[in-house]
Formats: structure tokens, sequence, C-alpha cells
């Protein structure tokens, strides 16, 4: 039980972490190569190879600020340009044309998180470029001598090592896609499950959804005497912006962070998922002046705390209106909209802002 779990943790940090892997991975390949080279003073590859570490290396801090598009780029860029240029030197036998192959599932599937809809077939494009090189690679060094002629003992070392990082490549990424498939799977079961056996919780943020908060709510109106409470209404800033550039899975884990963050600084309040990316918080017995305090402090708090996603840092916003309730509230719908009118109020005034009058 407990080797799974090890597996798994394994397996949940390589899907979350796969630019980082990759990149590491990459700096790795070409630290051997130049190892190999230097043995057998090919000045030129040994030059290369550690222009290639400077790269990734660089590629480090892309991704710790990021900036992923550029990393993607510069992997596909790199590998088709070492592999060109080491053929060149070393001939078409010497097997490095095989990294062209060995970075297809890496253009597959970073691709596939970073484009969308039409946007992938850009994917195919790069496809084809890169099958494309090899057929030029092959048509203009398959009978051309090498520059430099290495020796049999390290040619057979540069055509297994490269294989090796072929086949590597192409198990390593199929296995994180096929657990992220998997867990994918397995989640959405979790959630089908828990909705069918409490309607009045939302699947995905584990929030209350309208069923279950508007009698929570009627609940303290339903008196003569007036309950003191505050209502807020939250909508996250250009959600749709969020799914459409990152994808839809995306956005929910900016939901789930957001509503994590929510629930972190609200206990014993009610929260709801009203429904797509709006919240609404029920606070018993907070005044006005304490409610505003605690939302102004919980848009900063997201304002401060992006969702990272994929490597990613995606930041994310929200705006708030805050409705006290008093006599003139008779229904709950009534207390409700009039924070969220004043949470449209702050839409169309800049966003990013709590609105409480």
């Amino acid at each position: 039980m407990k080797t799974k779990t090890y597996i798994n943790d394994i397996m949940h940090f390589l899907v979350h972490n796969g630019f980082l892997v990759t990149v590491a991975v990459m700096c790795m390949v070409h630290a051997t190569l130049l190892f190999i080279f230097w043995m057998n003073g090919v000045i030129p590859l040994i030059q290369l190879n550690t222009l290639s570490v400077i790269v990734y290396a660089f590629c480090f801090l892309l991704i710790k600020y990021g900036h992923v598009m550029p990393v993607y780029i510069s992997i596909i860029v790199e590998v088709t340009a070492y592999t060109i240029i080491s053929t060149y030197y070393v001939g078409l036998r010497c097997g490095t044309y095989c990294f062209l192959f060995s970075i297809v599932t890496i253009i597959i599937y970073f691709g596939c998180f970073l484009f969308k809809g039409n946007g992938r077939w850009l994917i195919v494009l790069l496809l084809v470029f890169n099958f494309g090189s090899y057929i030029w690679l092959y048509l203009n060094f398959s009978d051309k001598p090498p520059v430099i002629d290495v020796s049999p003992a390290t040619r057979t070392t540069l055509v297994i090592f490269s294989s090796f990082v072929m086949v590597f490549a192409t198990i390593f990424y199929c296995a994180i896609y096929i657990y992220a498939s998997e867990m994918e799977v397995v989640s959405l079961e979790e959630r089908n499950k828990q909705l069918s056996v409490d309607a009045s919780e939302d699947a995905l943020t584990s929030l209350f959804n309208r069923r279950g908060f508007l009698p929570i709510v009627a609940s303290l109106m339903g008196t003569e005497q007036i309950n003191h409470f505050c209502i807020a209404f939250l909508d996250i800033d250009n959600f749709k912006r969020i799914n459409d550039s990152y994808g839809h899975d995306c956005g929910d884990e900016v939901l789930r962070h957001i509503t994590g963050i929510i629930k972190k600084e609200m206990t014993g309040c009610e929260i709801c998922r009203w429904g797509g990316e709006e919240i609404v918080i029920l606070m018993r017995d907070y005044d006005k002046e304490v409610a505003k305090t605690k939302m102004e402090y919980i848009r900063k708090n997201i304002e401060s705390s992006p969702t990272i996603f994929f490597n990613q840092r995606i930041p994310a916003t929200v705006t708030i209106g805050l409705a006290e309730n008093n006599e003139k509230y008779k229904l709950p719908d009534d207390i409700i909209k009039a924070a969220d009118d004043r949470m449209y109020y702050g839409k169309q005034h800049g966003k990013n802002i709590l609105i409480f009058q």
C-alpha cells in the first residue's frame, strides 16, 4: 500500500511539473553528450552541447516565472538545430536524428495543454516540420561523409544513447498521459458520486449550491426579529478569458484555489457556489464594518495568490458586493440581489474592488 502511494505521489509530481522535469532531463541529455564528445575531442559539438545546457538552464528561469510557451518553442528549436548541426559534423550513422523523434511526444503532450480549438492545428504543423526535418537530413546526409569521423565505439555509443532517449521519451509521456487521464476519470467519478449523495453541494468546489444555501438564508429571515448577518457576492474577474486562454481544466483549478482561500478564511460561514464563477457568503452575526474588513482582506489575498497550473502562475482577482440585512429585505433573493447589484456596479467601475453601499 505504501509503495502504491509512493508511486502515485511520484506520478502526481511528474504530471504537475512536466515542463520542469522535461527541462531537467534535456539538460542531463546534453551534459551526457558533452561528456561523450569531450572524451573524443569533437570541439564543435563540445561547444554546441555547452550552449544547449545554457539554454535549458535559462528555461528553468522561464518556468519559474510562468513563461511556458517560450520553453515549449525553445525545446523544439534547440533539438531541431542540434540534430541538424550534429549530423553535419558526425554523420547520419551516429543516430542523432533520433532526437527529432524523441520530441514528438513532447510536441503533442504539452501542445494539447497550450493550444485549444483551432490552435491545435499548430501541433500538426510542428509535427510536419519535425518529420520534414528528418527527411531533409536523410536526403542530404545519407551518402555524405561526416566532417569529423568519430571512432566506431563512439558511433555505437551515440546510436544507443540517442535511441534510448527516443524510447524513454515515448514511454515517459505516454505513462504520465495515461496516469493523468485515469486520475481525471477517478476524479469525475468521485464528483458525480458526491453530487448524487448530496444534491445540496457543488461537486467541483464542495460548497453549497443554491438548493442547499437558500433555505439557510430563508431560516434567518423567516422570523419577526431581524437577524444580524451580511451577504457577500463575489465574482471572479475575466474568468472566461482564463478558460479561453488556458482551458477549462485550468478554470476549474482557479475556481478551486479561490474557494479554498475563502473557506480557509471564512470558517463558520456558509459559502455557496451561486453559479459559474460566482460565490455567495453568508456571514452570521457580522456587522457591516467587520464584514467589509474581512472581504477586503480576502480580495487582497486572492489578488496576491495566483493559481499554479502546470508550472504556470495564473493570476486572478474578484469583485465583491456586500449587503447587510435590514427590515427592507423580506426574502433571501432580495438581499442576495442587493449584493449582486453592488458587485455588478464594481464590475462596471474597474473590477477587483469591494462595493458595500
